[in-house]
């Protein structure tokens, strides 16, 4: 069936390594209540005292005056967070299209430069669904020293995110059986399950979430960031997007070219292909990564994956084909690993190459000894499920709803029976989980949001895009189509593997993007680290 592959490709989270390796270790060795729709707020903005004399210079041009309080709203920052930082409640428009739709809240994190600051780097982690509240101090140590001396580190939740005004869709115990359920959509049956299932789910977004719903697409998104520029006072707008936040980043760029400070986008999204092309490329990344894991097992000891490459990657494949027809057993009686979760377990691992480890475990636990429960662990991972079988976030909820916000793929059997071959061309291992995509939105009740800016950017400061050569979320040949797209960036190359590079590659990225946004130097054309 098909899952959601690029929705944990926020910024990668850590695997919460000392639990999962005690957790595999012992594996290996034998040893909430309904939600009610969220409404909006309606008050709206409250009107700062104290706005500085320079304000209107701060304003976008052409801005509808309509929307101008909220950019001249009081923002009150309080300690939070264990008192390290700072948080505060925005207001922004349900809608940039149409005031009258009202207020929603955005929550929003400061953390305050180390020195003197000279002003903000707004900081996404991706998703979309991914909590910048969550991942601001993850970003703290992701950054370097020199840049946070004199930064301060804004993120945010995005609206239909979170802690901000949220989009909800279905009761827990719903979404743990989508997550975990099978549906073969190569017949005919199971599309016609499947379709029922996120019928559902469609109806159940709009009726918890209402009018935000058809308006948390990547440009309003964008549109909020801006407003944020102006409460923190920053003339221009300095980012740091990883993943999705790419594509956060590039919407920016169309809209408000002339607010560009310094953009770094790593771990690019293609921002001109379709859903399906996007599929098709995801796919491929995915394939690469999972071979070079393979080789890498391979190298090791007790790795599970016998023969030479292309065995272990048809062992892989066969486990997957398995849990289709027979999920395996897990230490949880009533939650056996499906196909679904088996694709979760595996694609998480494949973010970094420090997870290839617990991958290796889990694997030699599904392959030897037929038990799931290591994948099974990763998959929860994955879909941040506790062990109550409630959600962490609502992040699965509002990946889906700006997804279908932004475009659709095609729902034409014959176009996705053709794509689906396309797709096990280049990923015949794990493709089975990216193909008939467009049957996720096939019957989402919102239109898919127009794009009316200018994608290249033209007149924009340089911008920094970065893409690491053995990315599975955002393949490499994504960075380069960004940097193609957009008219002032510049690619920035890690040979690597894993998700993203800032903050976890080596000292000539870090180098590279300090230099950019402490001095605005932008790397040498062509530079691969």
């Amino acid at each position: 069936m098909p899952v959601d592959p690029r929705r944990p490709s926020v910024r990668p989270r850590p695997l919460r390594a000392a639990a999962v390796f005690a957790a595999l270790a012992l594996l290996v060795s034998g040893c909430v209540a309904s939600k009610q729709a969220t409404p909006v707020d309606d008050d709206g903005p409250t009107a700062a005292t104290d706005l500085p004399a320079n304000f209107d210079s701060l304003l976008p041009e052409g801005l509808d005056p309509a929307f101008r309080d909220y950019y001249a709203q009081q923002v009150t920052w309080d300690g939070c967070i264990g008192g390290r930082l700072e948080c505060a409640t925005v207001s922004i428009p349900v809608s940039w299209r149409d005031a009258s739709l009202g207020s929603a809240s955005l929550e929003v994190v400061r953390s305050p430069a180390r020195g003197e600051s000279v002003g903000s780097i707004l900081v996404n982690p991706g998703g979309p669904g991914g909590s910048g509240i969550d991942f601001i101090e993850s970003a703290v140590g992701l950054v370097s020293r020199e840049v946070t001396e004199v930064y301060d580190l804004v993120s945010f939740d995005p609206r239909g995110v979170g802690r901000s005004t949220p989009v909800e869709c279905v009761d827990d115990d719903v979404l743990d059986r989508m997550t975990q359920t099978d549906h073969d959509v190569r017949t005919a049956e199971g599309r016609a399950s499947f379709e029922a299932e996120q019928k559902t789910f469609a109806d159940g977004c709009l009726a918890r979430t209402g009018t935000l719903l058809g308006n948390v697409d990547t440009a309003s998104a964008a549109h909020d960031m801006d407003l944020l520029r102006v409460l923190v006072r920053d003339e221009s707008l300095q980012y740091l997007g990883y993943s999705y936040g790419t594509q956060l980043g590039a919407a920016y760029a169309g809209q408000f070219p002339e607010r560009v400070g310094r953009l770094v986008l790593d771990g690019a999204v293609d921002i001109t292909q379709t859903s399906d092309e996007a599929s098709l490329g995801q796919a491929k990344g995915f394939e690469l990564a999972l071979r070079n894991y393979v080789t890498s097992c391979q190298a090791g000891a007790q790795c599970p994956l016998t023969g030479d490459v292309d065995s272990g990657l048809q062992l892989i494949h066969d486990l997957t084909e398995r849990a289709l027809a027979n999920p395996l057993p897990t230490d949880d009686d009533a939650r056996p690993l499906t196909r679904n979760l088996a694709f979760y377990g595996i694609a998480v691992a494949l973010y970094s190459d420090a997870s290839w480890p617990y991958l290796t475990a889990a694997l030699r636990l599904a392959l030897v000894e037929g038990d799931g429960t290591g994948l099974l662990q990763l998959a929860d991972m994955y879909n941040d499920r506790q062990p109550d079988g409630s959600f962490g976030t609502n992040s699965f909820s509002a990946f889906r709803a700006v997804g279908c916000a932004d475009s659709r793929g095609s729902t034409d059997l014959a176009t996705m029976e053709a794509d689906r071959l396309k797709i096990l061309e280049v990923a015949p291992t794990l493709g089975e989980s990216f193909a008939f995509g467009g049957l996720v939105c096939k019957d989402w009740p919102t239109p898919v949001a127009e794009v009316d800016y200018d994608i290249s950017a033209k007149g924009a400061a340089p911008i920094v895009v970065i893409g690491t050569t053995g990315d599975p979320a955002t393949p490499y040949a994504s960075a380069e189509a960004l940097a193609a797209t957009l008219d002032s960036a510049t690619l920035l190359t890690w040979e690597g593997e894993g998700h993203t590079a800032y903050g976890r590659s080596n000292s000539c990225i870090q180098g590279a993007v300090d230099a950019y946004f402490l001095d605005g130097t932008v790397p040498a054309e062509g530079l691969v680290c």
